[in-house]
């Protein structure tokens, strides 16, 4: 039967030295043109047969050296009078033969960007303020490397469905009370895609994708805070029908410090002293994310008052840094020596009894000062 055959560049209408882009494209106008879909001509199914029956020996580099060599007995057993061009040559040629009216679940999807991946990272608190790297780790789908995403095991090709012919639907004449009237229905062998793989992928599975594990190193930028979250781009799993990879996104959770608070740029801080120091005033150290810090106390400092260390606080995106705010509370001793509760009683004879009533508590003030 191989002689009554027609020479397979004959039937694409190309040299025997065209190229594989003159191969795919000659493929491609004459698919288009003898489609059962949109062709007219009695012959042309079994045209559209002989068409891909020659571009499935031609684009294959292999199976053309025996056809050149051999002619078609040299191709015989080895799919030459089966086998179909490649599943992506397929849908492309779907698509363009469909347009506007065939199923979309014929045609391939437009190019969709890959899943985003979030994972989280913790931060203490100076890490927080002053940026750093951390190392995450994270499951992603990731393209084939055995059969580069396309689901078929290497050196074999998907056939075009006996079901459908390709066309990725089936459809039915049912007869109404209106008379006659098509019923179209996606192809249940194929699924829709026009084409079936026979040798699926031996690592994926005709999946064309596999899992993968994927550790990076992130930078993490000064000044952020808890729920912040870093976005890198293109780390994401692979886009879909050729479109961009997702994103993976860092959430960053902030631990909380044993003396600090944020409010803003601002870092705040809670701080005891004596009466006495409070009375006198005096200069104390202080801890800050820089390290220890000294602090002048005016005398007369009263509880409630808030006092400032500029240029201690968290930098913003321009290297702009907050202040350190330390919130005073003056301490009133409760256990009293001889000596001290002598100076004390002292002390009140000189200052008198007279009492004068507050507007506002110490505790309304400090709650008006944070919601600020």
């Amino acid at each position: 039967m191989s002689a009554a055959k027609r020479d397979y560049y004959e039937v694409l209408g190309v040299p025997r030295h065209a190229t594989q882009e003159e191969i795919k494209q000659a493929f491609r106008r004459l698919a288009r043109q003898y489609h059962p879909d949109v062709s007219d001509a009695p012959d042309a199914e079994e045209r559209f047969k002989e068409i891909n029956e020659a571009y499935a020996v031609l684009s294959d580099p292999e199976k053309r050296a025996r056809y050149d060599r051999y002619g078609h007995r040299g191709v015989e057993g080895m799919g030459g009078g089966g086998p179909t061009p490649d599943i992506v040559d397929l849908m492309d040629l779907f698509a363009d033969l469909l347009g506007g009216f065939g199923s979309a679940r014929t045609r391939r999807g437009r190019p969709r960007k890959g899943r985003n991946i979030q994972v989280s990272v913790t931060l203490n608190f100076e890490e927080a303020v002053f940026g750093t790297e951390k190392e995450v780790e994270f499951t992603r789908a990731a393209i084939c490397p055995h059969c580069q995403g396309r689901g078929l095991e290497p050196g074999t090709q998907p056939q075009i469905c006996p079901t459908c012919h390709g066309r990725g639907e089936v459809r039915r004449t049912v007869h109404t009370f209106f008379g006659p009237m098509v019923q179209v229905s996606t192809c249940p062998t194929c699924r829709g895609q026009g084409a079936i793989v026979t040798t699926p992928c031996q690592v994926c599975g005709g999946r064309g994708r596999v899992q993968e594990k994927v550790r990076r190193v992130v930078v993490i930028p000064p000044g952020v805070d808890h729920g912040y979250r870093v976005r890198i781009a293109g780390e994401g799993e692979p886009g879909i029908d050729g479109g961009p990879p997702g994103d993976l996104y860092v959430q960053v959770r902030v631990k909380p410090h044993r003396y600090f608070r944020r409010q803003g740029r601002d870092i705040l801080l809670h701080l005891t002293i004596n009466v006495a120091q409070a009375a006198l005033g005096a200069e104390v150290e202080v801890p800050t994310v820089d390290g220890p810090a000294r602090l002048r106390i005016p005398p007369g400092t009263q509880s409630g008052e808030v006092l400032t260390l500029p240029g201690k606080g968290v930098p913003d995106r321009h290297g702009r840094r907050g202040d350190q705010k330390i919130l005073i509370q003056v301490e009133i001793p409760r256990h009293l020596t001889d000596e001290q509760r002598e100076l004390f009683q002292r002390l009140a004879e000189s200052l008198g009894t007279e009492v004068k009533p507050q507007g506002r508590s110490f505790w309304e003030r400090l709650r008006d000062w944070f919601a600020q």
